[in-house]
């Protein structure tokens, strides 16, 4: 049993415990912007979806209900700029993380394949390499990556946890690159409704795409578009050959988005003013904090989209890390997304105003 999980990192939050329970302690309590996990309430409708639909005795289909397929393939269209998504081109899924972490063995990658991410990358990538057996690969260009082996490339924009978005030019020019190699690519763009100061790109958008499908899968959340991180609900647009081939694999594991969420999916991806509600949200503590940062000393680099500020004192980041709990305030250190992030500090804007009014006052 301990075979698996000696393929491992060590889980990267354990290590941020001792500077929680500092952060804790200070009189007015912590302000956590660590983890990114959203706080503000799920929108009615969403709950009104949820509860409607909470008489579901039967098991779910893993391809969600006809209704479901509708509503991932109009949002695709309406708001990736898709063209002619079918039922065959989308596929729910138990979460982004699941998906993440159990891709590569799904697609039943192993020993003497090669994984690829970004060198400043949500960990899960590098974990789902790991599980396999297959062997992961940080880049900063993908397109300077030999090619022989690698079996599935990662691309995240806007990414976690830099804020970076990739411009329609970078995008196609890797998409080509990809296809020309056979490389399989997958584009985490779960934040792409959460632009700032750039208008992010999905890699299904037909200026990048060229119309085609044909090797490309985007990844999508309602986590934190519409605050529904505790309803596991994600889903998967692009290629019907690899979805295809996903789904009957996952019909056999029986991952299953449960039936009250698939009506909740529904509610929330046909419903856009809760998302302009959230955006504005989370665009006024953004302003508030990075303007605090700023006056504490800190450089923010790229966060141009994203719910995270990517922060620097040019200092290690676990200084940074310790001299912020002291304040009652805990972030998570840049190291966990890559050694390139070792001198940064990643700053979520997941909390309370009225939370996010005490970090500016004792960065004040």
């Amino acid at each position: 049993m301990s075979a698996v999980s000696s393929r491992l990192p060590v889980f990267p939050w354990d290590k941020l415990e001792p500077y929680k329970a500092t952060a804790a302690a200070h009189p007015d309590g912590i302000v956590d912007l660590s983890v990114g996990t959203p706080v503000d309430p799920v929108p009615d409708l969403i709950q009104r979806a949820l509860v409607a639909a909470a008489n579901s005795p039967g098991y779910p289909t893993v391809w969600g209900t006809p209704q479901l397929r509708d509503a991932l393939t109009g949002w695709a269209e309406r708001r990736l700029g898709a063209r002619d998504v079918a039922h065959a081109n989308v596929l729910p899924v138990v979460g982004s993380k699941e998906l993440v972490a159990w891709l590569p063995t799904q697609l039943g990658l192993g020993a003497g394949d090669r994984v690829a991410y970004p060198r400043l990358a949500y960990p899960t990538y590098e974990v789902g390499a790991r599980l396999c057996g297959a062997e992961p690969v940080s880049y900063e260009d993908p397109t300077a990556l030999d090619p022989a082996g690698l079996k599935l490339l990662w691309l995240n924009s806007p990414s976690n946890p830099t804020g970076r978005v990739l411009d329609r030019a970078e995008l196609t020019r890797i998409v080509a690159w990809a296809r020309e190699h056979g490389v399989l690519l997958f584009s985490d763009e779960c934040y792409l409704e959460l632009g700032w100061e750039a208008e992010p790109v999905s890699v299904l958008h037909p200026d990048v795409c060229g119309g085609s499908y044909e090797g490309l899968v985007a990844v999508h959340s309602l986590s934190k578009r519409s605050n529904l991180a505790g309803y596991r609900a994600a889903f998967l647009v692009g290629d019907a050959a690899v979805l295809g081939e996903l789904l009957q694999i996952r019909k056999h594991g029986g991952m299953m988005t449960p039936a009250p969420v698939q009506a909740a999916t529904v509610a929330a991806l046909g419903d856009d003013t809760h998302v302009a509600e959230q955006r504005a949200r989370y665009a006024a503590r953004r302003t508030a904090l990075r303007a605090a940062l700023e006056g504490h000393g800190f450089r923010i680099e790229h966060s141009e989209a994203s719910l995270y500020l990517w922060a620097t004192r040019d200092e290690p980041c676990w200084e940074t890390v310790a001299r912020l709990a002291q304040l009652g305030v805990l972030v998570a250190p840049g190291d966990f997304y890559g050694p390139a992030g070792d001198r940064f500090v990643r700053v979520a804007l997941t909390a309370t105003d009225e939370r996010v009014e005490a970090a500016v006052k004792r960065l004040g």
